[in-house]
């Protein structure tokens, strides 16, 4: 009997652009490495934008570092002391209604200032409301949207003999408590009788943007605040 012979036909062509079957290991490597990298760019560019978002530090202040923070909004303590009372300070409040710009005190409220500026040039403002809005005062820098926000901490009482007014910034706290280590308040009219009756550490006035101020409510935020050494 003749044995068959064998096909001399010639195997399938494979095109260039068809690939050979990956082993099902290395495909699982390559998801997790594709992953990885997806992941990485996603990271970086959160970091990135974060960067871009945070305000401007000036030389003179870039030592000043906040105290140990357990939580977006919360510290261990009070802010360590960096600035001094003979510095020239404004901060630059950007709002949704528009730029307010406040000369600071640190000749009459130096921890006061220091904290508002340590606590600014970390973003610790960005994006909070101003929870409070009445004829005669706005009041932002709670974390919590409620006025019952703050810190972790509280701050010392520090009298000035400077008058309230028309643009007085000073720090909220509960009647009968200690000063408020974030709120603050803005005078924009008379204060009601029969005024202030309790230490509110004015630390500062507005000296540009009271027109904006008057216009904000509890619907606007404060987008950034950007302080200026001089």
């Amino acid at each position: 009997m003749s044995q068959p012979r064998p096909s001399r036909r010639p195997a399938p062509a494979v095109p260039d652009d068809v690939a050979a079957p990956i082993p099902r290991g290395r495909q699982a490597w390559l998801a997790l490495l594709v992953m990885g990298v997806v992941i990485a760019a996603v990271i970086g560019a959160g970091v990135l934008v974060q960067k871009a978002l945070e305000p401007a530090v000036p030389n003179a202040l870039a030592h000043c570092a906040t105290s140990t923070r357990i939580a977006t909004h919360e510290f261990l303590g009070a802010q360590p002391m960096c600035i001094t009372a003979t510095q020239k300070l404004q901060a630059t409040m950007t709002t949704t209604q528009g730029d307010v710009v406040i000369d600071l005190a640190p000749e009459v409220a130096p921890v006061t200032v220091n904290n508002f500026v340590v606590l600014a040039i970390h973003g610790y403002y960005n994006g909070l409301t101003f929870w409070k809005s009445e004829d005669w005062v706005v009041q932002g820098g709670d974390p919590g949207g409620n006025g019952r926000g703050g810190p972790g901490y509280n701050l010392p009482d520090e009298t000035t003999v400077t008058p309230w007014g028309l643009g007085a910034v000073g720090m909220a706290r509960v009647p009968g408590g200690a000063v408020n280590g974030s709120q603050f308040f803005i005078q924009k009219g008379l204060w009601p009788s029969p005024g202030p009756t309790m230490v509110y550490n004015r630390f500062g006035t507005v000296i540009s943007g009271m027109d904006k101020v008057q216009l904000l409510s509890s619907n606007d935020t404060i987008n950034s605040i950007t302080i200026k050494v001089s």
